[in-house]
């Protein structure tokens, strides 16, 4: 089984889309309430995929996982005290339910920080809802730090600082 992660491309927006749908409905079944109605829709990848920042994990072809991993310029990261300002933010990491539990999350953040490190940033921020506590557990293993709470996103922001 050949894993790696690369830029997605315009091809795989569907995809990614509909595999977006998948892991919302998964998580409503398990009573996180994360992601609401469309969110995260195609429209969200298009956007990210313009902005060269759609990533896939790849499996066998197949595509199991997604993040965005974008230069931080996020206005509601300014209501919590950083440890570091030049920094990478990834947001809407997915990963098929049926892949779940295997590390696939853990390597998405993982390839963030390793672009964070060649890039010359000096930490990667990411957030997650207060009741997405398999995230929360992850981040904390990686040794991310709890930086506060964004109010006006109702996120828990997270940040590690890269060597």
């Amino acid at each position: 089984m050949v894993k790696l992660i690369r830029l997605a491309i315009n091809e795989e927006i569907h995809a990614i889309s509909e595999l977006a749908k998948v892991v919302r409905a998964d998580m409503w079944n398990n009573g996180l309430k994360q992601w609401t109605d469309n969110y995260p829709a195609y429209e969200n990848f298009y956007q990210d995929y313009t902005n060269k920042g759609l990533y896939v994990l790849v499996e066998d072809e197949l595509i199991i996982g997604s993040a965005s991993i974008f230069v931080e310029n996020e206005v509601a990261y300014q209501e919590v005290v950083w440890e570091k300002d030049k920094s990478l933010v990834v947001h809407r990491i997915i990963v098929n339910p049926a892949r779940q539990g295997k590390g696939y999350g853990k390597q998405l953040i993982e390839f963030a920080l390793s672009m964070a490190q060649q890039g010359g940033f000096e930490s990667v921020k990411i957030d997650t809802h207060p009741d997405n506590l398999k995230m929360q557990k992850l981040l904390k293993s990686m040794n991310f730090n709890y930086r506060g709470y964004l109010f006006s996103i109702n996120r828990l922001a997270f940040e590690k600082v890269v060597e």
